[in-house]
């Protein structure tokens, strides 16, 4: 099935460029296309997508708390940050709030498609650039003993740390599933008790606590 495709961007230009981008391809699905965050919230929750786009710097609401209030009603739900800030700031408060992905609004459009598929199966794609920042950060972030917040890493079942070993590893979503032996479903089965356990929203904050155990 065409993987369904939600747009948030406040820019009209780039709202219908990206809009016929996506609607050119023959594997995804154009569902909503939202002018805001009070749009975007109000619209996919009733029509939930399998990947968003997003921008970051909109009026009213920014992009970082719609993907933390979109992430609390759709948990399941793969956004991709589309923005012209190369800021670590915004780089990292989109990871922490339950963005899967960050790249830059200059992205080639062929670079884009590729990573709503990425995306979508599980992966965290950005650019180069974004993506040393990201090991640089969390490299240097290590802490050398465990903390208080890290010890509901120790709440998870043997299953579910094999499943955050599979994910700290780099695996896509379709990869653990046929390593496990597990269906998709079952993947999303996972995640949420993962998340849950962990109190986190995102893939990349579930790897950091379980780097950090």
């Amino acid at each position: 099935m065409p993987t369904k495709v939600a747009i948030v961007e406040d820019d009209s230009e780039i709202r219908e460029s990206l809009a016929e981008l996506v609607s050119a391809s023959v594997i995804f699905t154009l569902t909503d296309v939202c002018i805001d965050a009070a749009d975007a919230l109000k619209k996919l929750p009733a029509n939930p997508p399998d990947v968003v786009l997003m921008d970051i710097n909109m009026p009213g609401m920014n992009g970082v708390e719609c993907v933390r209030q979109l992430k609390t009603r759709l948990p399941e739900v793969n956004i991709l940050m589309l923005t012209v800030y190369e800021d670590g700031d915004w780089l990292f408060e989109s990871l922490k709030a339950g963005a899967s992905g960050y790249l830059l609004k200059r992205t080639s459009s062929a670079r884009l498609l590729k990573a709503i598929s990425e995306v979508n199966a599980g992966g965290a794609p950005m650019t180069p650039q974004i993506a040393k920042r990201v090991v640089r950060y969390f490299s240097s972030g290590m802490p050398t003993k465990t903390t208080p917040k890290d010890s509901a890493v120790t709440s998870l079942t043997v299953n579910q740390m094999e499943f955050l070993e599979l994910l700290a590893g780099g695996y896509a979503y379709k990869e653990i599933a046929d390593k496990l032996g597990i269906t998709m479903d079952g993947v999303r089965s996972y995640v949420r008790k993962i998340y849950e356990k962990l109190h986190v929203h995102s893939r990349t904050e579930a790897v950091v606590k379980f780097l950090n155990r």
